[in-house]
């Protein structure tokens, strides 16, 4: 396994890559993006973009940002219903064509994030990633990644997370390139996307917990 964060390509290059490739974007899909903005506002009121705490590079806690695509419907109980209950038709528009994840760019503009790298998961599943399968840390996770252009949904965590740490052992500008070529055909086709992969699969953590996995220590 190389050290995925130590490379002159993923320090230097890559990052500089990310940037003009980011910022371009946000200038050239800004008329998109605050379309896209007025729409959530519309169908979803305030407030349109959605954060969240997400483990990044060494594991470290940053926020997310994605356009919002549930409502904030509560139950009798004062909890938030589940996420198939919330998820409008619009929203799940804006899942199927990823449209949902270009304020992603922001997040690549400060550093927390790369166009490509291994998907930025949630942060109560640290603790169950093994120390080998915590090498997918070891570089700054991506809007897309190795595991979205090979099954997306379809493929199951294990599957996901050895094919994250596979990019980090292959990081190069070739397989970049090759993985935002086809992300942009899988998009264009919405092959292999599930607009709430949640009601087909169980979540990270439960999956572990039931086939009896320990939560590691040290998460952060």
């Amino acid at each position: 396994m190389r050290r995925g964060a130590g490379g002159f390509y993923e320090q230097v290059v890559k990052r500089g890559l990310d940037l003009v490739l980011s910022i371009g974007g946000l200038v050239v899909l800004s008329p998109v993006l605050g379309a896209i903005a007025f729409s959530v506002w519309l169908c979803l009121g305030a407030p349109v973009v959605f954060t969240q705490r997400r483990p990044g590079l060494a594991g470290k806690p940053f926020k997310i940002f994605k356009f919002r695509t549930m409502t904030l419907g509560y139950g009798p109980d004062g909890e938030l219903l589940a996420d198939a209950e919330r998820l409008t038709a619009f929203g799940r528009f804006l899942r199927q064509t990823s449209l949902d994840e270009l304020p992603e760019l922001l997040n690549v503009v400060m550093g927390e994030m790369s166009l490509v790298g291994p998907r930025p998961l949630l942060m109560r599943y640290y603790p169950y990633f093994t120390s080998a399968e915590r090498a997918r840390f070891l570089v700054r996770p991506g809007i897309t990644g190795l595991s979205q252009i090979d099954g997306r949904n379809d493929l199951s965590w294990d599957q996901r997370i050895r094919r994250d740490i596979e990019y980090v052992s292959w990081c190069s500008p070739w397989l970049d390139l090759c993985i935002l070529c086809l992300t942009f055909w899988r998009v264009i086709t919405r092959s292999g996307l599930r607009a709430d992969p949640g009601t087909t699969m169980l979540d990270f953590d439960e999956e572990r917990r039931r086939a009896g996995q320990s939560i590691t220590e040290g998460a952060p």
